[in-house]
């Protein structure tokens, strides 16, 4: 079931190629440790992302971007096991933050630069 979910999210995202590549491996290789995160650890790097993400003088490369939008979207199957009556608002939750993109972002970086 798990395959089915996460091919059905990644239709649903407009990422290239690579960046899914990139995204895959990083989910793969995160998963496990986020799902041992505890509400601190996850709110320190929801926070910490945030604060990276807003600061007009730092501009993450794309495997930083990756590395904490696929993190966040993991910590969603955390909830799911802690809060199973919430599975749905946690999917969708980790739908949103595996959409984010990159080149996106980096629209956003320039548009504070202006």
């Amino acid at each position: 079931m798990f395959s089915i979910n996460e091919n059905t999210y990644a239709q649903s995202k407009k990422l290239s190629a690579d960046d899914q590549l990139l995204q895959d491996s990083l989910y793969n290789g995160n998963k496990k440790k986020v799902m041992n995160f505890s509400m601190k650890d996850f709110d320190k790097l929801f926070f910490e992302f945030f604060d990276k993400k807003n600061n007009p003088d730092v501009v993450l490369t794309k495997t930083e971007f990756y590395t904490y939008t696929v993190q966040i979207a993991a910590f969603s199957d955390r909830l799911v096991k802690l809060y199973p009556e919430q599975k749905e608002v946690a999917e969708k939750n980790k739908e949103n933050w595996l959409s984010e993109n990159y080149e996106d972002y980096l629209e956003y970086k320039a548009s504070q630069k202006k």
